[in-house]
């Protein structure tokens, strides 16, 4: 028993240790006072994953048109600003793309580089209503292991991110990513509003290809700056590695699936379902879309 308690204060005090070390700029920010909050996030985004489905399973669905139009667009500015303030500031603050460490001073241009990780961060929360739209309007299928093991895991993953290291290297995935969801949520916004805008978005299978690129840049930048031996914090890089990995395999795998071994038949019109989340959302069909009714169209 003492063995026990012994062992659980040493815990307690590593974690006081480790928070010794956090970033003291962003401890007053929204959420990053304590780690629990976003792990309780999670947990209710995991717990309305299981139970939501048993509790639309007898109930009509949602069609939710304009909700996800107008969350569409939300999702599309905050990206933007995402990305703009980490170019923008990172372009005039000099950063290497090879090595670069966190500056914790209160120079302007940082400090708006820790925000617009802060803001990252968040959007990850704000990514689970893509999981909540599926779940009301009945698309079960669409709730893929890798659909929730994205979002269950990017929101707790970049708390630590923020707390410890808003700078430095960490800007780069952070950039990448924002620009992908841009593009991403554009494409989304522009499927919600029907037929007449769906038959002009055959280029699904290109952002699919994009985010594989971005994942492959994230993981060689970590790489490169390990080789070098760049001071940036180890464990950083070597967590953006690991999964980055698991994402990229899960990744190739609904490619492998939806794009190359179940290819189309030649001049047969088939309706393509309508989606909100991430490109890769478990169907087999390459030719589902988001956020729109359904469209006919011949498969090339």
């Amino acid at each position: 028993m003492d063995a026990l308690k012994d062992t659980a204060i040493d815990l307690w005090e590593w974690y006081l240790y480790l928070f010794h070390y956090a970033d003291k700029r962003v401890e007053g920010w929204f959420m990053m006072d304590a780690y629990w909050k976003t792990w309780t996030g999670t947990a209710i985004y995991l717990l309305i994953v299981w139970l939501g489905p048993k509790f639309m399973a007898n109930r009509e669905p949602f069609k939710l048109r304009y909700p996800i139009v107008i969350y569409n667009a939300i999702m599309v500015v905050l990206n933007f600003h995402i990305f703009y303030e980490l170019i923008v500031c990172s372009t005039l603050r000099g950063y290497s793309y090879s090595c670069q460490l966190v500056d914790r001073s209160d120079n302007p241009y940082e400090v708006r580089i820790a925000k617009a990780l802060w803001w990252f961060y968040f959007s990850k929360c704000l990514e689970f209503m893509d999981t909540f739209f599926f779940i009301l309007r009945k698309k079960n299928t669409q709730i893929s292991f890798l659909h929730v093991y994205h979002h269950a895991t990017m929101f707790p993953i970049w708390w630590v991110g923020v707390k410890w290291v808003p700078g430095g290297q960490a800007f780069f995935g952070a950039m990448m990513n924002s620009l992908i969801h841009v593009i991403m949520y554009t494409y989304y916004g522009l499927a919600a509003m029907g037929p007449q805008v769906q038959k002009y978005l055959w280029w699904k299978r290109y952002l699919t290809r994009m985010q594989l690129i971005q994942f492959v840049a994230g993981m060689i930048h970590a790489a490169q700056s390990l080789f070098l031996g760049c001071p940036f914090p180890l464990w950083m890089q070597w967590s953006l590695i690991f999964y980055g990995g698991t994402i990229l395999a899960l990744f190739l795998n609904f490619y492998f699936h939806a794009y190359i071994k179940q290819k189309p038949k030649q001049n047969i019109p088939k309706k393509a379902e309508y989606s909100n989340g991430h490109i890769p959302n478990g169907h087999a069909n390459g030719d589902t879309l988001a956020n729109g009714t359904a469209e006919n169209k011949k498969r090339k």
